[in-house]
């Protein structure tokens, strides 16, 4: 029995040559595009910088209400330590940034040659004291003298009255009565009597000139005692100066001198610097319109840190600082250019902030003074 005829493989007639389809793409993702991300960082570092500049020049809306300069320095009464005499340093009794107090020794000169011109002072206020004396003794001679010619002038001119009344009684009787050596010798007794007198009071005005030649002499040697103690106390004066003091309570500067070394009145030493500490910022005076004193005012200290203290103004300069330099502008040159010009305002600390004491004088500071 025949079977029919069966393909082997029925379905492969039924599969047809697949054609290739095309791939549909999958929808991508959105993405921002980049230069999108470049201007929105140049927008935000623009506004950044704006920001900046605006607080850094304290511009509105950070600078209303206050002044702001980096333009300040905190300032303290430095003092230098000069000798008033020269010599030899004898001893160095301080070193370097040590606290002293006012009065206390800081340096001693050698005082011996001191010592010598404090005995020569007083050798010669003696010496005065002793021609003082003479003069007294010289007018008590003169007084004496004067009295005795005072006696010498009453003796004469009685002589003189005798003298001239036996003359006048020769003169009365008769020429035959009296001899003519009898007139003479009268006549010869008067004139010796007057010249006696003359005499006497010549040696009575001597005296007199004596006694106020001693006055003059008296006034003299007081006036040598008096320049003679003058000399005494300058002298005793220079030998103080031979330990030099502290002027004021405070901390050492370096100490420059040492010991032997020979120093001159007026040679710089050391400087004392007291604890009182303010600070003076030079303001422009564009700024100064709202500024007055007893407003609060923000010190930033660069060597701390920036750290901030709290003070006052407490005073503001009567001019500006070119007022007071050695060379002043002259604006009245063709090539005349405003500048604005600084006024110092000082500033005081309040009391009780912590690290006060470790300002110095020369350290640089911002300052805010809010003024509203």
């Amino acid at each position: 029995m025949s079977q029919p005829n069966t393909p082997e493989h029925p379905d492969t007639e039924s599969q047809k040559t697949a054609v290739p389809q095309p791939e549909t793409p999958e929808p991508a993702q959105w993405q921002p595009e980049k230069h999108r991300f470049g201007s929105i960082g140049i927008l935000a570092a623009s506004a950044i910088g704006v920001v900046l500049a605006l607080y850094a020049f304290r511009l509105p809306p950070f600078g209303m209400g206050e002044v702001y300069t980096n333009n300040a320095y905190v300032r303290g009464s430095v003092t230098t330590v000069s000798p008033r005499v020269g010599g030899y340093v004898q001893k160095v009794l301080v070193r370097d940034f040590d606290n002293v107090k006012a009065g206390q020794p800081l340096v001693e000169i050698d005082p011996a040659p001191y010592r010598a011109k404090v005995a020569q002072a007083e050798a010669g206020l003696a010496g005065q004291q002793a021609a003082l004396n003479k003069t007294a003794q010289d007018k008590a001679s003169a007084l004496a003298v004067s009295k005795a010619n005072q006696a010498a002038i009453d003796n004469a001119r009685a002589q003189l009255d005798r003298a001239r009344r036996e003359w006048q009684r020769i003169q009365a009787v008769s020429t035959d009565a009296v001899s003519q050596s009898s007139r003479d010798a009268a006549q010869t007794a008067v004139k010796q009597a007057e010249a006696g007198l003359k005499q006497a009071q010549e040696q009575y005005a001597v005296a007199q000139q004596n006694i106020i030649n001693t006055g003059v002499g008296r006034e003299g040697a007081q006036a040598g005692i008096a320049n003679a103690q003058a000399l005494l106390d300058l002298a005793k004066q220079d030998l103080g100066h031979t330990t030099i003091y502290a002027p004021a309570s405070g901390k050492l500067g370096e100490v420059s001198v040492k010991q032997g070394q020979l120093v001159s009145a007026g040679t710089q030493l050391m400087s004392v610097v007291p604890p009182e500490r303010w600070v003076i910022a030079n303001i422009k005076e564009t700024d100064m319109a709202n500024v007055k004193i007893g407003q609060s005012a923000s010190v930033s200290i660069d060597a701390l840190g920036g750290k901030a203290f709290s003070g006052k103004v407490a005073e503001i300069s009567p001019a500006t600082a070119s007022e007071f330099s050695l060379i002043k502008a002259d604006s009245g040159t063709g090539n005349f250019v405003k500048i604005a010009q600084r006024i110092a305002v000082k500033i005081v600390f309040d009391a009780g902030q912590q690290d006060l004491e470790r300002l110095a004088p020369g350290m640089s500071a911002e300052v805010n003074i809010a003024t509203k």
